[in-house]
C-alpha cells in the first residue's frame, strides 16, 4: 500500500511494502544508526515490483551501510576544521554555511552528513547560538553571501524562517542568501505562500538550491512547487548526487538535467559521492564519472551542462575533475576533443 503519513521506522517501511527482500533484522541495527524518512510523496514514487528502483535506492536503507570502509569519515568534506562558531563553516572567503537545522524530511542513504543529521543528530540551533552566527557573520564583512543548510532549512516554519531572514537582512555586506533543500521535490505541499514570504522577507537576492537525483523526481506537483518559487523571483539552481544504480547512466542524468531545465531550474552541481560512513555502495570511480559526464557534452544543450566536482576529503573545498578536453600538442598547440571524440588541432598565437 502506499503510506499517508511520513515513514520513519523499519516498521513503517514493512508496512508500507517497501523492504522488498532487504533482511529486517540488518535493517534495524542501519536504523539505530541512521535515521529513516519518507514523505508520503517520496513513498508513491517508488516502484514497489522493481528490486532496483532508483528512488528507494535513496531513501530506503539497505545493509550495505553497515559496511563502513577504511577511507570513509564521519566528517568527510571537514565542516569542522572551518566551523569558528557553532552552526557556521567558513571555507570560503566570501560565503559561509548557517546549519540552523539538523533535521530532514528525508533522509537519503548517501548523506554526506548522515553522522550529524536526524533525531540522533545535532538538533536545531538555539537561540544563543544562532545569535552568535549571526555576530559572526556582522564582523565579517568579507562575507558576501550565506548559505542556510543543514539539514534542510525549508522544514522550519514560515515564522522561524523570516526571523532569520530579518536578521540577515540587517547585515549590509551579505548580499546573497541561499538556500539548499530537497523540500519542492519530497514535500512540495510545504512551498505554499507563506513559506515564499518568508524567503522573501530579507530584501536580499534569494536563490534556492534544489537536490535532485533522478528524473522521476521531477512530478508535476514538484514542478509547480518549483514554479511557484521561481514566479516570486527567486532564482533555483539544482545539485545532484551521481549514485551509482540512481542515475550513473548518460540518458538518465541527460533526463534529469533537462527535466530541470524545463522547470526552469538550472543545473549547478554534479557531485561524486563523498566518503560518507556506510555509503561505499553508491560510489562511482573518478574515472566513470568523468565518462558519464563527457557523455553528455553534445547530447543535451549547455543550457543542461552542470559542472562535476568533488569535495576534496578534510575541508579542502571543491574541485572541478570533468574530464578535459584539451590538451597541449606541442610547439605552441593544443588538441581539442569534440564531443564525438575526433580530435582537432587548434594554432598558437601569432
Amino acid at each position: 500500500m502506499n503510506s499517508i503519513v511520513p515513514i520513519k521506522t523499519v516498521e513503517g517501511l514493512e508496512s508500507a511494502g517497501l523492504l522488498g527482500l532487504r533482511d529486517r533484522d540488518a535493517l534495524a541495527d542501519v536504523a539505530a544508526r541512521y535515521a529513516i524518512a519518507l514523505t508520503p510523496s517520496v513513498a508513491r514514487l517508488i516502484d514497489r515490483t522493481d528490486a532496483a528502483d532508483p528512488i528507494a535506492r535513496q531513501f530506503v536503507p539497505d545493509a550495505a551501510e553497515l559496511n563502513v570502509v577504511p577511507e570513509e569519515r564521519a566528517d568527510p568534506i571537514g565542516d569542522e576544521a572551518h566551523s569558528p562558531v557553532q552552526g557556521i563553516v567558513h571555507r570560503y572567503p566570501d560565503r559561509v554555511l548557517l546549519k540552523a537545522v539538523h533535521v530532514c524530511p528525508v533522509y537519503c542513504r548517501f548523506c554526506f552528513r548522515r553522522e550529524m543529521v536526524g533525531p540522533q543528530g545535532l538538533g536545531m540551533l538555539d537561540p544563543e547560538a544562532m545569535m552568535a552566527a549571526f555576530a559572526y557573520i556582522r564582523d565579517h564583512k568579507e562575507i558576501w553571501e550565506v548559505i542556510l543548510t543543514g539539514g534542510d532549512p525549508l522544514v522550519l516554519s514560515p515564522r522561524r524562517l523570516e526571523e532569520i531572514l530579518r536578521e540577515l537582512a540587517s547585515i549590509n555586506h551579505v548580499k546573497i542568501v541561499r538556500f539548499h533543500t530537497r523540500v519542492p521535490v519530497v514535500d512540495p505541499s510545504r512551498v505554499d505562500a507563506a513559506l515564499i514570504a518568508a524567503l522573501r522577507a530579507s530584501g536580499k537576492t534569494v536563490y534556492v538550491a534544489l537536490h535532485a537525483n533522478h528524473p522521476r523526481e521531477l512530478t508535476e506537483e514538484a514542478r509547480a512547487a518549483c514554479a511557484r518559487l521561481i514566479d516570486a523571483g527567486i532564482v533555483m539552481v539544482s545539485q545532484s548526487v551521481l549514485l551509482r544504480g540512481v542515475n550513473d547512466d548518460p540518458e538518465v542524468l541527460a533526463e534529469l538535467m533537462k527535466a530541470l531545465v524545463e522547470t526552469r531550474v538550472k543545473p549547478y552541481y554534479l557531485h561524486h559521492p563523498d566518503l560518507a560512513p556506510g555509503t561505499s555502495h553508491f560510489r562511482l570511480t573518478i574515472e566513470e564519472g568523468q565518462k558519464i559526464v563527457a557523455a553528455l557534452r553534445g547530447r543535451i544543450s549547455g543550457l543542461c551542462q552542470p559542472t562535476y566536482i568533488l569535495d576534496i576529503p578534510g575541508g579542502h573545498g571543491k574541485a572541478v575533475i570533468g574530464e578535459q578536453s584539451i590538451r597541449e600538442a606541442g610547439e605552441g598547440c593544443y588538441s581539442v576533443s569534440d564531443y564525438r571524440g575526433a580530435e582537432h588541432l587548434y594554432p598558437p598565437v601569432a
